[in-house]
């Protein structure tokens, strides 16, 4: 029986908050602010930035006395039995709740960026995989599975997706990202959202804001990104998937953008994200970004200086632990140096987020599920489809791919045999177990090389590994040389290493000097050339390098992203024959390595022309990719039209598969502005639409246009629809446009709000 309000569910969970904090001290108000990091390391190397020096120690029995906000990371600290750590957190639940005043359980919070970030949980491909396959369906199912597995083993919120829009690929968190277009971004980051949310799980927004804007492509470096650059490229994303995704909590970036740290950017998490967008959910520091006001960013003398600034911007919850929100906020509290009601409201949104979790109900129970199985067969086929649907095919100009069954290969290069190449930074066995060398990976991850044996089975397949991921040593060349003289074909699997801070050459803190391939990769690639024998150049990697030095001279080259567990049979598959590519390019592929960080997303004066000699066109343009199909783009007349600035216009193409075998086309439309106030990319991604079609069938594809799609960010700073010209351009590439639809806009500029249009609907029909 209910005996307090804040316990009654049949009341509003407003009023149930209300009553509750009315009952609390300050310290138990304050305890619902941070989290703690059991288990977390205070020396050496770490996951986090500054781990070894911004970690607190504290009594834990007399912390939780006072409550609780929130635990991290319970199973991405060190390798645990996901039962036996589902069962742990349990119990570390039960004591929480029996030694508070209230009985108020802590919120569970994990990464999940590429899956679980826990010990035998699958291992996904990384974000910038899921933005190659153009499938917004298939990762919010993926996502809704890692949700449920988080919530199998007593967790409530996630850590993801990133919606950073890459803006430079030598930035090293590239692989996190989805790709390098907002709307691209938009779209799959909410298909992850709402498959997160849909399993209970809070899913977390992150980094807000302009974090992948970073001067130079430095990881945590002040961000340059301009007005405009930041409403119509950086925003977008988080907008669509709080709108369309349903994200209940945002985390804040580390970043400063023009003097001010998103941290202390009360413009940004209050005036934006709440008094514009109607964000109610939670926000979260981004791991010790409070602290990083003190010790990184210097707008603050002491931790409860920090805490006030973050506060008062719209920080509710600190996390991974508590160094600021704890003791020296309370003591700020009480002195009179910051408001009590600043506590208040940050505990009122933390508390509203517990209750409708349903922690704050009587019959709430931390026991986890029966059964805890984090890499189950689903997961695994899921996992595999994914990788199939992300390998990008980006050339093969004398169709040397698929492989015969039966010839030589010469299987080359350091990702070949390492099951370490398929996966990205936030992996577990990349994220943690290098810190724990003797504890085995815990899922089965096939490399390349066993793969192409599997798949090739009547194949003679001979391996060398060249040369290391980074280094200059060739000593391996000689070897090299020699299998692949031997062989009909060689392939040669080049790409990243990911980690941690420096620890990698992909992934958090792990910056490029250039898009040159690491190490001796690139004068392996030229000696196995220099063989006469045809190359396939398959990239594990997550980042785009430049292949502009063996364009012409290579037999075919395959692109994947960090593709998950399941990416060594994928790629295997792609090479044989069973599996037709129709991966697309998220990112662009340079030319050249080093001094034009580009991406398409360029106005006039950023594309090539006469007044440089420096020509930053890629080589590979965003959303390229080949199939092992052809199709043919079949549309009507598409006649010049005037609509309002208020308008619609339905364009349609008709895609038919002319070739002899299953495929799938990405049938992707942008947006050209030749006139307008403020200049503008030349092309921008407004609509795709994934096309699967049998050998002679047919599909019509009709995107319905909104003038609201054609907006952006005036001289005022208000976000605009202008009447003019604009081209609706039907395309298989930026760079690859294959019918154009001229209209005219007409009326007055439309001042849009938040109600504006986001997405380009479409629609898909057969065709007799």
């Amino acid at each position: 029986m209910t005996t307090v309000p804040w316990r009654d569910p049949a009341l509003p969970a407003a009023a149930r908050v209300d009553d509750l904090l009315s009952r609390m001290t300050l310290e138990e108000k304050t305890a619902q602010l941070y989290g703690v990091w059991v288990g977390a390391s205070t020396d050496g190397d770490g996951v986090a930035p500054h781990q070894h020096d911004m970690t607190v120690d504290h009594d834990w029995n007399e912390l939780i006395t006072r409550g609780l906000g929130q635990l991290t990371r319970s199973f991405g600290t060190a390798p645990v039995d996901p039962a036996l750590g589902a069962r742990a957190l349990a119990r570390a639940q039960r004591r929480i709740t029996e030694a508070g005043r209230f009985g108020i359980p802590a919120i569970a919070h994990e990464e999940c960026l590429a899956g679980f970030t826990a010990w035998q949980a699958t291992a996904y491909p990384v974000p910038l995989a899921w933005g190659a396959t153009w499938d917004p369906p298939v990762v919010e199912e993926m996502a809704r599975r890692i949700g449920d597995d988080l919530r199998s083993a007593g967790v409530h919120q996630g850590l993801a997706p990133v919606l950073d829009v890459v803006r430079d690929p030598r930035w090293g968190r590239v692989e996190e990202t989805i790709g390098e277009d907002p709307y691209l971004v938009g779209t799959v980051g909410s298909a992850y959202v709402r498959g997160l949310e849909s399993a209970g799980v809070v899913a977390t927004l992150k980094h807000f804001a302009g974090y992948a804007s970073s001067a130079g492509a430095r990881n945590l470096a002040p961000v340059r990104a301009g007005v405009r650059e930041f409403a119509d490229i950086t925003l977008p994303p988080f907008e669509m998937a709080l709108r369309e995704g349903g994200a209940r909590s945002v985390m804040a970036a580390y970043t400063e953008r023009d003097g001010v740290p998103a941290s202390a950017d009360a413009e940004l998490l209050t005036g934006l994200l709440r008094e514009e967008w109607g964000f109610t959910g939670t926000v979260v520091a981004d791991y010790f970004g409070i602290g990083f006001l003190q010790t990184l960013h210097r707008v603050a003398g002491t931790p409860a200086e920090a805490a006030h600034a973050a506060l008062e911007a719209g920080i509710d919850v600190e996390l991974p632990t508590l160094k600021c929100y704890g003791d020296p906020l309370s003591a700020a509290v009480r002195s009179g140096q910051v408001p009590e009601e600043l506590v208040d409201r940050a505990a009122r949104r933390v508390l509203l987020q517990k209750c409708e979790l349903g922690l704050l109900d009587e019959d709430w129970t931390p026991e986890p599920a029966a059964a805890v199985n984090l890499d189950s067969t689903g997961n695994r086929i899921l996992a595999r489809r994914l990788a199939e649907e992300s390998v990008v095919l980006l050339d093969n100009p004398d169709g040397l791919l698929p492989l015969a069954p039966d010839t030589r290969i010469a299987v080359i290069g350091p990702r070949a045999a390492d099951a370490l190449a398929m996966l990205g930074c936030y992996s577990f066995p990349s994220h943690v177990l290098t810190h724990h060398p003797d504890v085995p990976t815990g899922i089965e991850i096939p490399t390349v090389l066993d793969a192409l044996r599997t798949e090739l089975p009547d194949a003679k397949v001979t391996f060398a590994q060249g040369c290391d991921v980074t280094g200059p040593d060739t000593a391996g060349f000689e070897e090299a040389i020699a299998r692949t003289a031997e062989a009909d074909v060689c392939v040669a699997v080049l790409g990243d290493r990911a980690g941690l801070f420096g620890r990698g050459t992909s992934g958090e803190g792990c910056d490029a000097t250039d898009l040159g391939l690491p190490g001796a990769q690139g004068e392996l690639l030229d000696a196995l050339i220099a063989t006469g024998v045809p190359v396939v150049l398959v990239l594990l990697t997550g980042r785009p390098y430049a292949l502009g030095r063996w364009h012409g001279r290579l037999g075919a080259v395959v692109q994947a992203f960090f593709p998950g567990e399941e990416g060594g049979p994928a790629v295997a598959g792609v090479l044989s024959g069973r599996v037709n590519p129709s991966g697309r390019l998220p990112v662009s592929v340079p030319q050249v390595p080093g001094g034009q960080p580009w991406t398409y997303l360029q106005p006039p004066l950023g594309l090539a022309g006469e007044v440089s000699n420096l020509d930053p066109t890629p080589l590979y343009a965003f959303g390229h990719g080949r199939s092992y199909t052809t199709f043919a783009w079949e549309s009507s007349a598409l006649e010049p039209a005037e609509i309002g600035t208020d308008g619609s216009y339905d364009v349609s193409v008709t895609v038919r598969n002319t070739g002899e075998r299953e495929g799938a086309e990405v049938v992707q439309l942008y947006l050209h502005d030749p006139v307008a106030s403020v200049t503008r990319p030349d092309m921008r991604l407004i609509g795709y639409q994934r096309v699967t079609a049998a050998p002679g069938e047919a599909a019509r594809v009709t995107f319905r246009f909104h003038a609201d799609l054609s907006s952006f960010t005036d001289r005022a700073g208000r976000r605009v629809v202008e009447p003019g010209d604009l081209e609706l351009r039907l395309a298989a590439s930026s760079a690859d446009v294959r019918h154009t639809a001229h209209l005219t806009l007409t009326g007055p500029v439309r001042v849009l709000g938040t109600d504006r249009r986001l997405r380009c609907e479409t629609e898909v029909g057969g065709v007799e």
